[in-house]
């Protein structure tokens, strides 16, 4: 009697196959941090499935409770809801939980309309992924600060280079994680800045959602320089809601543009002046170069501290 042989194992070098997976058997990832909005976007592509169906397959995992999950693909399986569609084509991989988390970041952050808050989520969702992946399960032991120091610093670096990022600015996205569910909403509604945002996320969650009644006192929101100063009351432990609505309520500082020199080169200053016209806390000004086309509207950031918008116009004899 001939010996049974097992089936070997081909799915790593046969092509993935598409399939026609029911709508109904697929629910969105857990806890996925990307939003799906009906917005005029989503019905451009509603639109498209419509006339022309689901171009690029999503991907989906089977999920051992039953159907499947999806992993990259939740704006499209949405609109084909909205399109009327039964079925959605799908690739259907096996993949572990870090596995799916990575794909299912990398696939979203090649959109360009990502929130600082979505884009902070995922980052910290991928480089906890990364963490995991490659830890010992057999052993028992905690590993020490040092390994999970360095098993830290390689994830984020690995998150920065797959982003196209400096690390610092890795960094920074995702201490808007530390942030209270109310102010994320703000820094998304772009009610507060990047930069503030990050300041104020070393404050403890007491003390942050008192920032949130000192902007309702102040009818203002944190300047990067109001949010540098509530940091060092909360460090200095002197983070009160007084001294939060003082901070608040004072007149925040303003660029005036000095000098435009000829496109293509650009050569201004800018001084820093409070409202009342005087120079602020002694700042000089500032000389940037900038290359921009002549009507252009540009916006910038000078020594990190606050934001300058407007136009500039050539002044080149036609």
């Amino acid at each position: 009697m001939p010996k049974k042989t097992e089936p070997k194992d081909t799915q790593s070098t046969q092509p993935e196959q598409v399939q026609q997976v029911r709508i109904s058997d697929i629910h969105p990832f857990k806890n996925h941090p990307f939003k799906v909005v009906d917005d005029a976007l989503m019905q451009e592509t509603v639109d498209s499935i419509m006339q022309f169906g689901v171009l690029n397959p999503t991907i989906i995992r089977p999920d051992p409770g039953g159907g499947y999950e999806m992993v990259a693909g939740h704006r499209r399986l949405h609109a084909s809801g909205l399109a009327g569609k039964d079925t959605i084509p799908a690739i259907v991989r096996n993949l572990t939980d870090d596995e799916a988390v990575i794909l299912l970041v990398d696939t979203n952050l090649q959109r360009e309309n990502i929130s600082p808050m979505e884009r902070a989520q995922a980052y910290k969702m991928k480089m906890e992924a990364l963490k995991h992946q490659g830890q010992r399960t057999d052993l028992h032991k905690e590993p020490t600060s040092c390994q999970v120091g360095e098993k830290s610093a390689w994830a984020i670096a690995k998150v920065s280079e797959d982003a196209h990022q400096s690390e610092r600015q890795v960094h920074r996205y995702l201490r808007l994680t530390e942030l209270v569910p109310e102010i994320q909403k703000k820094v998304d509604a772009k009610e507060i800045a990047f930069n503030p945002a990050v300041e104020l996320s070393y404050l403890k969650p007491e003390e942050q959602k008192g920032v949130l009644d000192a902007m309702e006192y102040s009818q203002n929101t944190p300047s990067l320089s109001q949010a540098q100063r509530l940091k060092k009351l909360s460090r200095e432990g002197k983070c009160t809601q007084d001294a939060m609505y003082k901070v608040m309520s004072e007149e925040k500082n303003e660029a005036r543009l000095l000098f435009a020199g000829q496109h293509p080169h650009f050569l201004f200053s800018v001084e820093v002046v409070d409202q009342a016209g005087r120079h602020a806390h002694g700042e000089a000004a500032t000389e940037l170069r900038l290359d921009v086309l002549p009507q252009s509207g540009i916006i910038f950031n000078i020594g990190d501290s606050f934001t300058l918008g407007f136009c500039i116009r050539s002044h080149s004899s036609q």
